[in-house]
């Protein structure tokens, strides 16, 4: 998952330190072999193979039943595997059973391949397992190749991922559009997206998992994550930050033997570019806003881990240690289920809304695992990923620095009875409903008194971003009272996703409709933003 780009280092060599012990590998279990394991970890599996891998898990006898989350630009079948005990084939066959439905994604930046391979091993070991594990207290939906056609794309590893130990060909990072569909959960442009939006609306899952792979900091950890990291995913999030990961992480190094730590990179400071040679300065965390997909699983009131294994590990290695910690997570919430159900669902109603946040000014001081390097005469690396003129060690020493992990709101919205959108808004309309949101067409005219957003001035960034000039607000809130016309929109916020509609809809959130261009005709100084708060 890369979010900034490894800078040019000045290599200083450190005191030497230990690695992390060696990783247990997960037992061997009957079934089909993956791409992976069939070569001995040196290739990764192409999108026929996961399709085969499947329909051998089913021919082999394995309880699983296999649907469509979408087809994919150039028109490939996106599968989702259900596995549980009993099997259920429905979103309302899982609610009967009363226990935690999770999801499992691998695969969206298609070079960044462990998951999409953990997932087809983890499926195989659970399915074809005559003994109790989760399958007997979860409901399991996995989707193992979410960019089917950027996994597709096959290159070479130094040019598809340039920080990455193996193997020789991946996939790309963006779908055949050209999109990164972990940009793109707010806007929902792709068939990708879309099709997670409708499985979202229909299966409702308690918790979702997406699986990356880091780019940059050569830290001491096999994998790291993080929850939500949007204010705005209040207690879900919180819980996921407070008290499941820090126990995820002692189990993961108790039970598996591999050293885990939250999501980050040794920075100067949030937003510049990693730098080995600066890791006393701090650890900084990714970005808060919910167009990526576990922030934005924060907003329907859901809990979400993203998991980064280090891109700097051997490909065997990261695979294992994305299976472990997987597997673990899912023991965890099968133990904790009844208070992983207690933690889901929507924020309570009025409840203010975090709809624009920063980074925390006040982290917390901890300590960090940095490998050592050292400087190399030698041109070619030693091991692919790694730059010309660095040698790692293998070495590692705990490093005490300030450790950026969360952000704080800077603005937060009381959410109006509802915002009322006039019959001209007809793409906000649909886009809203593609989340799952409930929008009322009124049959009839009706008179509504609030508060309508006054455009003092429009920002647009002047370059595109995924095919858009991003755009930002100011202005000030004026009452009005008015007649909306038959034809126009309601959108109340007291329904499951209130909190998604007030991020969405407000005109100064830092992630919403106004932000992805969806207003941009109705935007000018002087002008009321579509958007009206109405009281009551």
């Amino acid at each position: 998952m890369t979010l900034r780009r490894f800078a040019p280092l000045a290599l200083l060599a450190l005191a030497a330190g230990c690695a992390p012990a060696p990783a247990a590998s997960p037992a061997p279990t009957a079934g089909p072999l993956t791409r992976p394991e069939r070569s001995g970890y040196t290739q990764t599996s192409s999108y026929a193979d996961v399709v085969g891998f499947l329909d051998t898990l089913r021919a082999r006898g394995a309880a699983i039943h296999v649907d469509t989350l979408g087809t994919s630009t150039e028109g490939r079948v996106i599968p989702y595997v259900v596995a549980s005990r009993p099997l259920v084939r429905t979103a309302e066959e899982a609610r009967r059973l009363g226990r935690p439905v999770v999801y499992l994604q691998g695969n969206i930046h298609a070079g960044e391949v462990e998951g999409k391979e953990a997932l087809q091993a983890l499926l195989r070991d659970l399915t074809m397992s005559p003994g109790p594990n989760v399958l007997d207290s979860l409901v399991l939906v996995v989707v193992p190749i979410y960019n089917a056609d950027g996994n597709e794309a096959m290159g070479p590893q130094e040019r598809q991922r340039s920080e990455q130990n193996g193997p020789a060909l991946v996939g790309q990072r963006p779908n055949a559009q050209g999109l990164d569909l972990n940009r793109d959960y707010m806007k929902a442009e792709a068939p990708e997206t879309r099709g997670a939006l409708a499985l979202f609306r229909e299966w409702a899952p308690e918790l979702i998992v997406d699986l990356h792979t880091t780019n940059g900091s050569y830290h001491g950890y096999a994998l790291t994550y993080s929850p939500s990291l949007n204010p705005a995913s209040g207690a879900a999030g919180a819980y996921t930050r407070d008290r499941l990961l820090p126990e995820l992480r002692r189990r993961v190094r108790e039970r598996r033997r591999y050293e885990t730590f939250d999501y980050g990179n040794f920075s100067l400071r949030y937003g510049a570019d990693v730098n080995t040679d600066s890791t006393r300065e701090g650890w900084f965390t990714y970005d808060h806003r919910p167009r990526f997909g576990t922030n934005y699983y924060g907003l329907r009131g859901g809990l979400s881990v993203l998991g980064e294994a280090f891109s700097h590990d051997p490909f065997e290695r990261r695979v294992k240690s994305t299976y472990a910690f997987v597997a673990e997570l899912l023991s965890l919430v099968a133990e904790r289920s009844g208070e992983v159900m207690a933690y889901t669902g929507s924020a309570p109603a009025g409840a203010a809304v975090p709809v624009r946040s920063e980074l925390t000014r006040s982290p917390y001081v901890g300590e960090v695992l940095a490998e050592i390097l050292e400087a190399d005469s030698d041109s070619v690396p030693d091991e692919p990923g790694v730059h010309p003129g660095i040698r790692r060690t293998g070495r590692f020493r705990a490093l005490r620095m300030p450790v950026y992990d969360r952000f704080d709101p800077t603005l937060q919205r009381t959410p109006p009875a509802a915002y009322l959108l006039d019959a001209s808004q007809t793409d906000a309309v649909a886009l809203l409903r593609r989340h799952g949101i409930e929008v009322e067409a009124l049959s009839t005219e009706r008179r509504v008194r609030g508060q309508a957003f006054v455009v003092d001035s429009v920002a647009r960034a002047p370059r595109p971003f995924q095919g858009h000039n991003e755009v930002s607000v100011r202005g000030s809130w004026q009452p009005v009272e008015r007649t909306a016309p038959a034809g126009s929109f309601l959108v109340r916020t007291a329904q499951p996703l209130g909190t998604l509609a007030v991020y969405l809809l407000d005109p100064e959130s830092d992630d919403g409709l106004t932000t992805w261009n969806i207003f941009d005709p109705w935007l000018r100084p002087g002008a009321e933003h579509p958007a009206l708060a109405v009281e009551h």
